[in-house]
């Protein structure tokens, strides 16, 4: 965007495969070449990223996938449009009054073209060559004026999304959803109501408060002041309401005019990003954040960046936010956490053939639903862990590694197939600011559910398991029955994608049989939208 911030990361890309995962819907990955000639827009010590690679270290696998770009406009909305590279031009018509009713400042050519070539590229007029000139004239241009119109796309592609989000929670079936879900209402409930030395006499910001029920919470805790933040125009009018209604709403008139007014909660109606517009707060003076933040997979909504820039620039230092830790776990599940059970079985009638079709196409997708801890076929791994005091924007965006093996409790040494692995989360409410009562929110598939039910990426092919005493038959290849892997190992990626609030995932997959073995599995990219 217009100043050299990656629009997706807020930071600047550290490798070209980041910027290439980065770009915005409206920039085609074709012409991505464009970006990656240019290395100011890297970071200068920008090293191949290796996101990508496979554990199979050098070795060839007959299932490699590759990846191909063709031509084609580089940004949707421009008319006329030149584009140079070394070996296409191509244009498409300039639309001159749509640049004019928008007053939208592009570089238009002597020609009548956009152009968007690097500054390796000559330009001309009427087949008269404008040499070191123009290139100079166009590649200071190309950092101010042509990516200010990329950054007002942009912009407005996330601003719609946005009025989207934050209209979806107007809706009063999703927050009845979530404050009937016990184990997260409790949770918040029990941090702040059981931990006087933190609450009493505190300034709270809440963030994304919906109906206010934390706040409530908090107020009647014994905060001093509660600040509730709402981006829903209807949700913070509602959360007004309520609080006026429970006699806890603070109000600035009344509390001039009307010294029996006793309430500590103000609701906002902006995004925490712009609460500097409707409301003067005093930077590092607040006690406690609190906030529901978390998505399926934990990051789904990015969400947590608001909270992260609220922390950085409203928390005191040393300040509590709540929750304070989350953290990402993995464990691999078999044929009962699929839906070929229920086909294989119709009324009696053998109705695999749309099993085997069901589970495929899952392959494609993230799935949102319930994992049976019975259903388990290895151990549960930690795959990320984030201590949200301390943790950087940036860091919100990861790639980990984990190591499953396959339960001994279950399997008798036999070889059973893991159809793909389940992501689950926890947050802690601990001991470092809820002193008299820590607590934690799991939504792991041993305790009871809660909303966000469990995140399931399903393998291509089911890969089969056993413990480290089964002994494999002849010279199979692993993750066979005949020579199934005591061990898999993950690669996993999740970041934000180009799409706002959406969340990209990849997995690499590699087997380890008990002979040590090796084999590994193509990449999956997985968009939960």
């Amino acid at each position: 965007v217009a100043d050299n911030r990656c629009w997706s990361c807020g930071g600047r890309c550290q490798s070209k495969q980041d910027l290439q995962s980065h770009l915005h819907p409206s920039v085609n990955t074709k012409d991505v070449k464009l970006l990656l000639d240019d290395e100011k827009y890297l970071n200068p010590f920008m090293q191949e990223d290796s996101l990508l690679y496979s554990f199979d270290g050098g070795e060839e696998d007959e299932d490699e996938c590759n990846t191909s770009f063709e031509k084609e406009e580089i940004v949707k909305d421009f008319g006329s449009v030149c584009i140079d590279d070394d070996d296409t031009a191509e244009e498409t018509e300039l639309n001159a009054e749509t640049y004019n009713k928008d007053k939208k400042t592009v570089m238009v050519c002597p020609n009548g073209h956009l152009s968007l070539a690097s500054s390796s590229k000559r330009m001309t007029e009427n087949g008269l060559d404008y040499g070191e000139s123009a290139r100079s004239v166009e590649s200071d241009l190309k950092d101010k004026q042509s990516r200010v119109y990329i950054a007002d796309v942009i912009g407005k592609d996330i601003k719609k999304v946005n009025d989207s989000y934050f209209g979806s929670y107007s809706s009063f079936g999703i927050h009845r959803d979530m404050i009937s879900d016990k184990i997260r209402t409790d949770a918040y409930r029990q941090a702040l109501l059981k931990n006087p030395s933190l609450l009493n006499g505190a300034v709270v910001m809440d963030v994304g408060c919906g109906t206010g029920i934390l706040s409530l919470f908090a107020a009647q805790a014994g905060a001093s002041r509660v600040i509730s933040i709402e981006a829903s125009e209807k949700m913070a009018t509602v959360a007004t309401q309520i609080a006026k209604d429970n006699g806890l709403w603070w109000s600035k008139t009344d509390s001039e005019g009307n010294k029996s007014c006793t309430g500590v909660i103000e609701v906002v109606n902006r995004m925490v990003e712009d609460l500097d517009k409707s409301i003067q707060i005093q930077p590092h003076s607040v006690d406690i954040l609190v906030s529901e933040w978390m998505g399926y997979c934990l990051l789904y909504e990015s969400m947590l960046s608001s909270v992260l820039f609220a922390r950085d620039r409203w928390l005191k230092r040393g300040g509590a936010i709540l929750p304070d830790t989350a953290t990402i776990f993995v464990a691999g599940f078999g044929k009962g956490g699929t839906s070929l059970p229920f086909w294989e079985n119709v009324y009696g009638f053998n109705m695999s053939y749309i099993g085997k079709e069901v589970v495929e196409d899952a392959a494609k997708f993230p799935i949102v639903d319930i994992i049976n801890h019975h259903d388990l076929v290895t151990d549960a791994a930690v795959l990320q862990s984030f201590d949200l005091a301390t943790m950087k924007p940036d860091e919100v965006d990861f790639t980990a590694t984990a190591e499953l093996e396959a339960k001994n409790d279950t399997l008798d040494h036999k070889a059973t197939a893991c159809y793909g692995v389940v992501l689950w989360f926890e947050t802690g409410f601990t001991s470092r600011f809820c002193k008299e009562m820590p607590t934690v929110l799991s939504t792991s598939p041993y305790t009871p559910k809660t909303h966000w039910l469990q995140t399931i990426l399903t393998f291509r092919e089911p890969i089969s398991v056993a413990s480290s005493k089964f002994t494999a038959e002849g010279s199979a290849a692993v993750g066979t029955d005949a020579c199934p892997a005591s061990k898999i190992f993950l690669r996993i990626s999740i970041a934000r994608a180009t799409q706002h609030r959406c969340i990209d995932i990849s997995l690499e997959t590699a087997g380890v049989g008990s002979d040590g073995q090796k084999r590994s599995w193509p990449v999956q990219m997985f968009n939960l939208t």
